[in-house]
């Protein structure tokens, strides 16, 4: 028997939803909606130091604005609840526990400094770890230790439902991660899986950015008892200089755009149309999209969107 699809977006409440938040939110909610599954909202606001009230409520505003419901989430609650990060905090220091039971995290003093000179730099802020610590015995007392996984060796294989089979070896591309911030936040990693393991997502719409990301999950959920999702990772939005786009462009802000008179129809259009779910730009409702939306009608390069794209609308 197939199970019925639950499906979510995950924004982190950290800036005003963009059009590259946009075109992920319609795509996930597109193909939730397309399989009569179910549409969970969950706010990832992990980091105290970049969330902000005003941005949840906002980017709820936005989404029902683009005309993209849920039915489950922060403000309608659901059988799942809390639906934010925040107040999700014990059931990740739960997981870090049972991983600790089993003597797969291991305390890390290395600084940032200390990484950025000594590990081969593979993205943003992020770097192949060495296993400086793995072994270490001693506890430097002026420093608050992150908490790593010890990876093991071997490679996690998975298929992508747009760019097919993808393979890694975690140990060799990353090494052991962080799964806990020396700050005491829990990472990305961990509650990402946390969440969609206890939430019963069985199927996760995600930017192509985090492809890379997936073998590191796929790796908790199984050291975790956890069943995964399937995985569809759609190509970025990016702007004219080829680079993601991102909420530093705040002139592609839903709310910017909307304050200029640019309808949701606009918006929903021009992303259909870059998905390939229509044939000319137009201005189209989200809902009008569900029954030819289609996962094999996405393209697998970046997308790019011109500055003015709305210049004349």
């Amino acid at each position: 028997m197939t199970k019925k699809v639950r499906g979510r977006f995950a924004p982190s409440p950290t800036g005003e939803m963009h059009l590259g938040n946009a075109w992920t939110a319609l795509l996930a909610w597109l193909y939730v909606r397309s399989n009569g599954g179910t549409m969970v909202l969950r706010i990832e606001d992990l980091d105290p130091d970049r969330s902000r009230p005003e941005y949840i409520t906002g980017l709820m505003a936005d989404m029902r604005w683009l005309g993209l419901d849920w039915d489950e989430g922060p403000d309608v609650g659901g059988a799942y609840t809390p639906y934010c990060q925040d107040r999700r905090r014990d059931l990740y220091q739960a997981a870090l526990e049972r991983l600790a039971a089993e003597r797969l995290v291991y305390p890390c003093y290395c600084t940032r400094a200390e990484l950025a000179a000594s590990a081969p730099h593979i993205g943003d802020n992020i770097y192949r770890y060495a296993g400086t610590c793995r072994n270490r015995t001693d506890a430097p007392a002026d420093r608050r230790p992150a908490l790593r996984l010890a990876v093991p060796e071997g490679t996690i294989h998975y298929e992508d439902l747009i760019y097919g089979h993808y393979a890694q070896e975690v140990s060799r591309a990353v090494g052991d991660f962080v799964v806990r911030r020396s700050d005491g936040v829990h990472a990305y990693q961990l509650a990402v899986v946390v969440d969609d393991g206890l939430m019963n997502i069985n199927n996760v719409v995600r930017g192509a950015d985090l492809l890379d990301s997936t073998p590191r999950q796929l790796l908790l959920y199984r050291l975790l008892g956890l069943t995964p999702p399937t995985f569809a990772h759609v190509p970025l939005l990016c702007g004219q200089d080829g680079h993601r786009l991102s909420k530093r462009q705040r002139d592609l802000s839903l709310a910017a755009l909307r304050r200029n008179g640019v309808k949701a129809e606009d918006i929903t259009g021009l992303l259909a149309w870059k998905a390939g779910l229509i044939d000319r730009r137009c201005p189209v409702a989200a809902a009008d999209l569900i029954n030819i939306f289609a996962l094999e009608k996405l393209p697998i390069t970046p997308i790019i969107v011109e500055n003015n794209c709305f210049l004349a609308e």
